[in-house]
């Protein structure tokens, strides 16, 4: 029989790669009827080169090919359209759907999984060449730029909120269905008391709540700088976990400010404050556990783990990102009270104080914003989404893939 190979496409940032990373797990080990007798499929991850996914997919084991991308612009007058920049960028699209055309020609999978980012144009665009059956799925409340253009070629669309489906065109909505967004699975091992070791939050800090700063991978400037004007009193309430961010360019200006300011705290303060450019997979469980309060950019990736974990949060949604994604992910939260929303404009160091007091003081008020954030979390989503994989490339998903390939 012949081996059972999948492409995988999509990245960016973490909300785009997590997702991709999740259902790959789920067709290598979950629910294998004979875990013995199970032969791994073969994949081949399709992104950028100094992508996150590069990094990412090498920390999981999976292959890599890298195709060369470029970013895709809207809300622009036509006159502004012809620039150097936008066309260096669409000559590197067309290059980079040569690029996948090369590697899926050679790799011959039966199916691809593409989730979305600028960085999955060009595989669903060459699987579409080929004739490859293609599952695209939306980690936002709205597909983004780069998955309207895909869905028109796409097999299968998944959604991650059921309201999404109201946003859709008659005719992609009759290829479309809700599966939520997968959770990568170090979010639920986590340790609050292999936390508090981890980070020294201990003696009289030990009984303060504890809020986890993120900006994502990238960094998140305008909350960076809130955090580095108000930290005092920050800590007065709380110890602080702050994932600053690694973006190139800025990681250095971001940490050397904040880790500035800690040195001028007293002993007692500082004790309370931990700062790193980056939470890594292996530890972001053990701080979710310990965080009473998520304060951060509402990206796919966060605003799902936090969901699935009933975290209360305070969301600064960067505006305008693509189509405004983290506004309308900030926006499904407030309606249903899991979340506070403060727009980037908006955001003061007094603001974010004010706000970080008001729900650490109200034990009541943290219970019910965790039960509703829980309520916008679809669970099994990786299950549901490597089903629908595995169908689209010819297997029974009801048998799984125990012993396929022989």
């Amino acid at each position: 029989m012949e081996a059972l190979r999948i492409a995988v496409t999509g990245g960016g940032t973490g909300g785009h790669t997590f997702p991709a990373l999740a259902v790959i797990r789920e067709i290598r080990w979950g629910g294998a009827a004979d875990s013995a007798s199970l032969r791994t499929p073969d994949f081949m991850y399709l992104g950028s080169a100094d992508g996150f996914e590069h990094w990412a997919a090498e920390r999981e084991g999976v292959p890599f090919a890298s195709v060369r991308t470029g970013k895709l612009r809207r809300g622009m007058r036509r006159r502004d359209l012809i620039t150097r920049e936008n066309i260096v960028d669409t000559i590197r699209v067309f290059k980079g759907i040569s690029d996948a055309v090369r590697v899926l020609r050679r790799f011959k999978p039966q199916v691809l999984f593409a989730t979305g980012g600028y960085v999955s144009g060009p595989g669903v665009v060459a699987a579409h060449i080929f004739r490859i059956p293609i599952l695209v799925h939306e980690p936002t409340p709205q597909l983004g730029l780069a998955n309207r253009i895909s869905a028109r070629l796409a097999t299968q669309i998944a959604l991650s909120f059921p309201n999404s489906l109201s946003t859709l065109s008659p005719r992609l909505r009759k290829k479309a269905t809700v599966t939520g967004n997968p959770v990568r699975a170090e979010v639920f091992s986590g340790d609050a008391v292999r936390a508090r070791e981890m980070f020294e939050f201990n003696g009289a800090n030990a009984e303060l709540p504890v809020v986890y700063f993120t900006g994502g991978v990238q960094g998140a400037q305008s909350i960076n700088r809130a955090v580095e004007e108000s930290l005092s009193e920050i800590l007065r309430h709380c110890c602080v976990i702050h994932q600053c961010g690694s973006r190139q360019g800025t990681e250095t200006a971001d940490l050397g400010r904040l880790q500035a300011v800690r040195a001028n705290l007293s002993p007692e303060l500082q004790g309370r404050y931990y700062v790193t450019p980056l939470i890594h997979s292996e530890e972001i469980g053990d701080v979710f556990a310990l965080a009473d309060l998520i304060v951060g950019r509402s990206g796919a990736g966060t605003a799902n783990e936090v969901a699935a974990l009933g975290k209360p949060a305070i969301w600064v949604p960067l505006v305008p990102t693509g189509g405004d994604e983290q506004r309308r992910i900030a926006n499904e939260f407030a309606k249903v009270e899991a979340a506070l929303v403060i727009p980037d404009p908006q955001l003061t160091p007094n603001l974010l104080v004010k706000s970080i007091a008001s729900i650490l003081q109200d034990e009541n008020r943290r219970r019910r914003m965790a039960v509703s954030a829980r309520s916008l979390h679809i669970p099994s989503a990786a299950q549901r989404l490597s089903e629908i994989v595995l169908t689209l490339a010819g297997i029974d998903p009801a048998a799984r893939i125990a012993g396929y390939g022989g």
